[in-house]
């Protein structure tokens, strides 16, 4: 199997729009932040004009990874922005970076476990099939890998409809709740299309906890607060991993804390950061970006003490508020799909994992590991004690 000609140049999956005729296209790879920094005028003019861009492959972001990486003096950082021109005009970007595990070099998004999802930034009336081809060609001439692994594809966004046919299908499927404020004419049209019945026992789960002290819901913007709320969830959020023998891509990172706390009063980062607290006891918090008019929620904690009360529930229905009120079009709740979640979602984007193999070996590993091993080991250790669960998921993740 030969390297990037046998997976790029396939057609894309959905490709469907046009390409102006007459127009060079001409694709590059960016590795350094001043030249990030050059591009920053036609990539966000790029993001402003890309259907369903979102946060991930923003600019934002990619100078918040490179800032992180430089800030801890990572030496095997190695970023692989792919960029395509046609003429002057910036039409699509892939932002990717390279890293080495015992088995394989991957090509991987920016940020590598840090993102939710993996897009490519496309401006309209370009075909997806061909600037991916363009994209990935230059990607992998530049770093040379044994296999792309793009997690977390939307259906239907630009990279869906851009990716080879030659992609294979890894992991489960998974699905990401969002929440389409601006169908509503305000916040209360919205909260009256959700049952009586649950809105009913919402109200009465806030009362049993109201008996006991006052309930407040509060959106922090000190920076001091933001940085509190964010150690508070992600220590919140790393205990009940432990306590369910279970870890994320995100935590398995000893740098993810210092990212996140890294974000606030960022420049290009836009934070917003909620706490619903008892007797000022936070019970419920969680934290997340605004982006393109659209908040996409990050970590999130709750007091589990307070289960049968529903405080996750609860803190939800007042993030979306605080969201309404600022104005926003929507909120993405995230994947995967929880019945919270969905209490409040008026869609669900499906979202898939797909790899795209370079060489011999990365196909043998693909094909081996991603679609019949990891699969099946997941599920085997799913149904292990937690103690042993963690010990193994840990040894099975360092081995990929």
């Amino acid at each position: 199997m030969t390297a990037a000609g046998a997976i790029a140049l396939s057609p894309g999956r959905h490709s469907a729009d046009a390409t102006a005729p007459g127009q060079e296209l001409g694709a590059k790879v960016v590795r350094k932040r001043q030249d990030l920094d050059a591009l920053a005028g036609c990539w966000q003019a790029l993001e402003a004009g890309s259907s369903g861009a979102n946060l991930f492959q923003s600019l934002g972001w990619a100078r918040a990874v490179f800032d992180f990486e430089a800030a801890r003096e990572n030496p095997d950082f190695d970023p692989v922005i792919a960029v395509l021109r046609q003429g002057q005009q910036l039409i699509a970007v892939l932002p990717l970076e390279r890293v080495r595990t015992a088995m394989r070099r991957v090509l991987v998004p920016l940020g590598n476990g840090f993102g939710q999802y993996c897009n490519m930034l496309l401006a309209p009336g370009i075909d997806p099939g061909r600037a991916m081809s363009r994209l990935l060609d230059a990607a992998i001439a530049a770093a040379p890998c044994d296999a792309v692994s793009l997690l977390k594809i939307r259906d239907g966004s630009s990279l869906d409809r851009g990716l080879p046919k030659t992609a294979i299908e890894t992991g489960s499927e998974a699905g990401a709740p969002y929440v389409a404020l601006d169908d509503f004419a305000d916040f209360a049209g919205y909260f009256a299309t959700i049952r009586s019945k649950t809105r009913k026992n919402m109200r009465n789960a806030r009362n049993r906890l109201e008996r006991s002290g006052p309930v407040e819901h509060k959106v922090a913007t000190a920076p001091i607060e933001q940085l509190g709320l964010i150690e508070r969830t992600l220590a919140g959020r790393a205990e009940r991993l432990r306590d369910q023998g279970l870890t994320s891509r995100a935590f398995r990172d000893s740098g993810f804390p210092d990212f996140c706390r890294n974000l606030v009063g960022h420049p290009d980062i836009d934070l917003m950061t909620f706490s619903l607290t008892q007797k000022g006891k936070p019970i419920a918090e969680q934290w997340g970006f605004v982006h393109g008019g659209r908040y996409y929620a990050y970590v999130a904690a709750r007091d589990f003490s307070n289960s049968d009360e529903s405080p996750g529930k609860l803190h939800l229905g007042e993030v979306l508020k605080a969201c309404a009120e600022r104005g926003l079009s929507g909120c993405d709740l995230g994947v995967p799909v929880m019945p919270y979640k969905l209490t409040f979602a008026t869609e669900t984007v499906i979202v898939r994992d797909f790899a795209l193999p370079v060489t011999l070996k990365g196909w043998l590993i693909t094909q081996g590991w991603d679609v019949l091993l990891r699969p099946a080991l997941k599920g085997l250790v799913l149904r292990m004690p937690a103690g042993l669960r963690t010990r193994f998921m840990h040894l099975a993740w360092r081995r990929a």
